[in-house]
């Protein structure tokens, strides 16, 4: 893809979240499209934040605006009393465990997002992170919108400014250093016709059912840049927008954490590229060591950091079935 192209895209599948206010707007297409609509967050020890993304969810999107079918909270294994929480304020909560179990253990957000296909119910699914503490309904009829009213989109990633936290105030930008420092640069090396997207690692998107369950996805951080590669590679890049959001809070993670999630981005980037045959596959580790400074003594702490990758939830048995007879497979 060319600059021109790239600028193209830009132009044509980049919105504002206002185009698409308010969302009884959207349900009148919804409706007039019969389509379903699933929410889903994954969890892990969110329950400072969780209850009330749901409870405005609830009360926004599911009751007054009737734009949202349901709202699930894919669990993994939280030992606070998120799923408690979520499921007091109205949230449909599953075990990442208890799901699919004939298919082996896995763990990541991309198990979560992947074992989710499962069990919501909805033709459109939307991903929303539960860290966010500046929720507002945009983050979901925002992305909602491009699916809604233009057949050809597939896929809607968010984007926003993202403040970071300086001692006890917020600073308007500095968020994304992951973003920043290793996926932008990645993409722009080897990926170029994905250029055109603010934010490849937004953890709020939305997507086709027809479409997720085509695509594999990476059992960790990857997650992200995987569906972004896989969906582009298999439907276009024309088949996926972007919507601004303008600005989303949430809690900062040390650089100890963003070295761990950068590390398994560029795991996934790598299997990729082996896929591509750009790379000989197996031939990077999946030990990374990082330092502790106790009392000026430096110490090593090698972390095993796997990241693997699930087939597209379609190729399952249990999800055929259960897509083909609903009824049975929840009884």
């Amino acid at each position: 893809m060319t600059d021109i192209d790239t600028w193209e895209w830009f132009g044509n599948r980049t919105f504002h979240h206002s185009q698409f206010a308010p969302p009884a707007k959207l349900r009148e297409a919804r409706e007039r499209l019969g389509l379903s609509v699933s929410v889903c967050l994954p969890t892990r020890d969110e329950a400072a934040t969780v209850g009330g993304i749901v409870k405005h969810l609830r009360r926004n999107l599911v009751e007054r605006a009737r734009l949202v079918d349901e709202i699930v909270v894919m669990d993994a294994g939280s030992a606070d009393d998120t799923a408690a929480i979520a499921e007091a304020e109205g949230a449909a909560v599953f075990y990442e465990h208890d799901v699919l179990p004939g298919e082996g253990p896995g763990s990541g957000k991309g198990e979560a997002l992947w074992k989710s296909l499962h069990v919501c119910k909805g033709d459109l699914i939307c991903f929303v992170d539960a860290d966010i503490r500046n929720f507002h309904a945009r983050f979901v009829y925002g992305l909602l919108g491009p699916l809604l009213e233009d057949p050809e989109i597939q896929y809607v990633k968010a984007f926003y400014e993202r403040p970071i936290r300086e001692r006890n105030a917020l600073r308007a930008t500095g968020g994304g250093r992951v973003t920043e420092l290793l996926a932008r640069p990645l993409i722009n090396l080897l990926w170029p016709e994905l250029a055109g997207i603010v934010q490849p690692l937004s953890g709020e998107y939305a997507g086709r059912r027809e479409t997720l369950e085509q695509v594999p996805f990476f059992s960790g951080y990857g997650v992200e840049l995987g569906l972004l590669v896989d969906i582009a590679a298999r439907f276009g890049v024309d088949a996926i927008a972007q919507v601004d959001l303008d600005r989303r809070v949430h809690r900062n993670q040390d650089m100890q954490a963003l070295g761990r999630m950068s590390f398994g981005i560029l795991q996934a980037a790598f299997l990729r590229l082996a896929e591509e045959g750009r790379s000989a596959p197996g031939n990077f580790a999946t030990t990374l060591v990082q330092f502790s400074n106790e009392l000026f003594e430096y110490r090593p702490e090698p972390r095993e950091i796997v990241t693997s990758r699930r087939p597209p939830i379609v190729t399952v048995d249990d999800y055929r079935r259960r897509r083909a007879d609903p009824v049975a497979a929840d009884g």
